[in-house]
């Protein structure tokens, strides 16, 4: 496949997995039998079966839409920058109902064969995730969290 149709193929997944009656069968469509997600998120496997197991609790725990903001395709990878926005309607990596809008962004490498994907490398802003949901507090002016000491490591 050409890199404009690997860019296509990723843009029809975010379209087809947003669809408000989709079942996680729908990564049957998109997603290589044996693909290998470098980086599961905890509790889940980097394979096909742990996919949809994750696909499922983003659905349930967090209703809402992505937005593909930037695609890159050299040979068989596409490079993206995704955003996802939903609401925390349900428990979410153990973290219970807030009812708050989130919004998460995460930089994906996706590996294409015969028209599927095959490998993923991703790495979201789970650290802005966990502070829209109150877990972790807010970052202050100077980049610390607000209450962290003033630590000069070069004073002993």
């Amino acid at each position: 496949m050409s890199a404009k149709e690997n860019k296509a193929l990723i843009r029809r997944y975010f379209e087809a997995i947003d669809l408000p009656n989709a079942t996680p069968d729908i990564l049957d469509e998109y997603l290589d039998p044996d693909i290998v997600a470098h980086d599961p998120v905890p509790g889940f496997t980097g394979d096909l079966g742990g996919l949809k197991k994750l696909f499922t609790m983003f659905q349930t725990s967090t209703p809402g839409y992505h937005t593909v903001d930037d695609l890159v395709a050299e040979g068989d990878k596409v490079a993206g920058r995704i955003t996802g926005y939903g609401t925390h309607e349900g428990e979410l990596l153990g973290i219970p109902r807030t009812g708050k809008e989130i919004r998460m962004s995460g930089l994906v490498i996706w590996r294409i064969k015969k028209g599927k994907i095959v490998e993923t490398w991703v790495q979201n802003d789970t650290m802005s995730l966990l502070q829209q949901l109150g877990v972790l507090p807010p970052l202050g002016p100077e980049g610390r969290s607000r209450g962290t000491p003033n630590v000069n490591p070069t004073q002993g």
